[in-house]
């Protein structure tokens, strides 16, 4: 860094001593060639501008000035005529003022674009002689705005892309948010029910039923010792910041549940008191992960519902692996959709969510001959094509 910015400014030096040389070493030439030289020099001042564009500017107006004053105009019956060529150094200014407007504060704009407008008409006006005082004012003047215009519009460019760049960000930390809401209602939803439950079995049956009660607490600490691993899981992915945590001597996580859980799931289902009659159709294959999980949470909170709510000993959950399409239902023959129930919490809005994003289809809420009924279809990506080997 301390090299590149040495550069910048050796450059400077050099713009200088090329208008030192251009004034004081060619007084004769015409103005047009003072002017196009002082131009091609400010090019040395691309360092300088880029780390201090009110340097930059001050100098290029310097330049433009010299240029300006020590050239003279040839002389015609006794009056001197100035050359319009010795103006071209402006239009330097004008691109430095561009790039002033686009990055720097708008009072330290405003205070650039003033100052170089003063000098150049006042240098204009002082040197340029009858109706080219007028031409050369009215081109200073457009070729200012022009800058100035283009500075504005890169200046609304940038911040706008800025402006997008933060909504994307706060849209990602939201939808990130919603993952992990969805995420420990489903699991955490799924496991208290069960808790609940079977906690309130254990309660009626401890004193006349010791065996029975003896399950229940099993069923306990076996579902409560997932839903820590769980929220473990959970919590660590939030924690890791990078891939080489992975490495970093931590316990290894296990992997997140799918529908290959689904009979794990039932069990302990069973365990609360529901019976699950799982049923699988179709071509049994591994499937995307975020659409394995998905379809294991949607069935996790269907079956949590059928547990707190419908009031019935059994349900029905069919998986049919189609060629286009994944289809999840669970069906029961409770009471359907009560006051406070199913349909009041978060755990359909979380199932349509899930279906939502993975850009599927939910239906959810009681069936005309009784019960209720939540069935998910979730889109499958195309199997990639294996290739025929040529004989």
């Amino acid at each position: 860094m301390t090299g590149t910015k040495a550069m910048a400014w050796v450059g400077g030096v050099l713009y200088l001593f090329t208008l030192v040389l251009l004034v004081g070493g060619a007084p004769r030439a015409s103005g047009a060639v003072h002017g196009a030289g002082a131009l091609l020099a400010a090019s040395l001042l691309i360092g300088v501008l880029r780390r201090a564009p009110l340097p930059a500017l001050v100098m290029t107006l310097f330049g433009s000035i010299a240029v300006v004053v020590f050239t003279p105009g040839p002389v015609r019956a006794g009056q001197s005529v100035s050359y319009q060529g010795q103006f071209l150094p402006f239009l330097a200014v004008d691109v430095v003022l561009g790039f002033i407007v686009a990055t720097s504060t708008r009072r330290a704009s405003i205070v650039a674009v003033a100052g170089s407008f003063a000098v150049q008409i006042l240098l204009i006006g002082g040197f340029a002689h009858g109706e080219n005082v007028t031409v050369n004012g009215v081109i200073a003047f457009l070729a200012m705005a022009a800058s100035c215009m283009v500075g504005l519009l890169s200046r609304e460019r940038r911040e706008h892309a800025v402006a997008l760049r933060s909504q994307e960000v706060a849209e990602a930390v939201t939808a990130e948010r919603l993952r992990i809401a969805r995420e420990l209602h489903d699991m955490v939803a799924h496991s208290i029910g069960i808790i609940a439950i079977q906690a309130g079995v254990g309660s009626r049956v401890i004193q006349t039923q010791p065996a029975e009660a003896r399950e229940a607490l099993r069923a306990i600490e076996a579902t409560s010792r997932e839903t820590l691993s769980g929220l473990r899981r959970t919590l660590v992915a939030l924690r890791r910041t990078d891939l080489g945590a992975a490495a970093s001597g931590q316990a290894p996580l296990g992997p997140s549940p799918g529908l290959a859980d689904i009979e794990r799931l039932a069990a302990a289902t069973a365990d609360a008191g529901v019976r699950v009659d799982v049923r699988r159709s179709g071509e049994q294959r591994p499937l995307p992960a975020d659409i394995d999980l998905s379809a294991y949470r949607i069935v996790q909170e269907a079956l949590t519902n059928v547990v707190r709510h419908a009031g019935t000993g059994r349900c029905r959950v069919a998986i049919h692996y189609g060629d286009e399409e994944l289809s999840v239902e669970v069906v029961d023959d409770g009471r359907g959709a009560v006051e406070n129930g199913a349909a009041h919490g978060f755990g359909i809005v979380g199932m349509r969510e899930r279906v939502g994003l993975l850009h599927g289809h939910l239906s959810a809420g009681p069936r005309p001959e009784g019960g209720f009924r939540v069935a998910a279809r979730l889109p499958l990506p195309e199997p990639a094509g294996v290739p025929v080997e040529a004989r």
